[in-house]
């Protein structure tokens, strides 16, 4: 069943007329960036059932089929300074997702850094759902920050496997259809309450950091020149993940530019 008939009845995230909800679009962060520009209050939400050429981080491709996913971009404007409560943010967001998914599916999803929503097997791990911070700003103007947000709701198994090798859906985890309205609103809602928190002065970083998947285990990083192989140990008021290679040395990571395994 389509969203298109989705209404937050209260609240200031995503209520009318801060909602704008769309069929098909080339990227929810596309259109929200047209409306930012041009003046769109904090707390607009931009919702599609198609994204014709969505994406993730590192310039991946984000399939979805129609009327299976969430597919969402909110928009933020941080107060100063800008870049440190923009991080904040975008933990507030990763914690939020993580909460309406436990509470609509009872699923134990865990958070992978720096901002994906995992499940763990036996087998190895599971990509559940993935984050997406821009930041945008005209001349001139305040800066604003667009979170993305994709979550695989009802994808059949048949389907995830022309997503990714680590693709799964809350569909395959859990065995029954979950009812996308509810999802979205549970997560609206976490989010308005995070971020009126952060607002008030809360730290979101020791609950986040303790969110994080594989902290104190082996840890293989991608990097644009090459491959690092550690120990995840810590991360930094920043957000950047601490690795402790096999050489005892110890690196910064930051999430612009690499990729984090198992």
């Amino acid at each position: 069943m389509s969203l298109s008939h989705f209404c937050r009845p209260e609240g200031w995230l995503g209520t009318p007329p801060r909602f704008v909800f769309h069929e098909s679009v080339s990227s929810t962060h596309d259109v929200l960036r047209q409306l930012a520009e041009h003046g769109a209050p904090e707390g607009t939400v931009v919702l599609a059932e198609v994204q014709t050429a969505g994406r993730g981080r590192l310039g991946r491709q984000w399939l979805a089929a129609p009327e299976t996913s969430l597919l969402l971009s909110l928009l933020f404007r941080p107060q100063e300074p800008f870049l440190f409560h923009a991080s904040r943010v975008t933990m507030a967001c990763g914690l939020a997702l993580q909460a309406a998914v436990r509470e609509v599916t009872g699923l134990p999803a865990t958070l992978k850094w720096p901002n994906d929503l995992i499940v763990e097997r036996e087998a190895g791990w599971r990509k559940l759902a993935g984050l997406l911070a821009e930041i945008g700003a005209l001349p001139e103007a305040s800066p604003y920050l667009m979170v993305g947000i994709g979550v695989n709701v009802n994808v059949p198994l048949a389907s995830l496997q022309t997503y990714s090798p680590q693709a799964t859906s809350l569909l395959v985890e859990t065995g029954r259809g979950v009812d996308r309205s509810a999802l979205l609103l549970s997560l609206l809602r976490h989010i308005e309450a995070r971020y009126d928190r952060l607002s008030a002065g809360w730290n979101p970083l020791p609950e986040w950091r303790a969110a994080l998947a594989w902290m104190g285990q082996a840890v293989r990083v991608h990097t644009p020149v090459g491959e690092v192989c550690g120990v995840a140990v810590e991360v930094r008021e920043d957000g950047a993940l601490l690795v402790r290679t096999e050489a005892g040395e110890l690196l910064s990571l930051h999430a612009g530019d690499v990729s984090l395994r198992k």
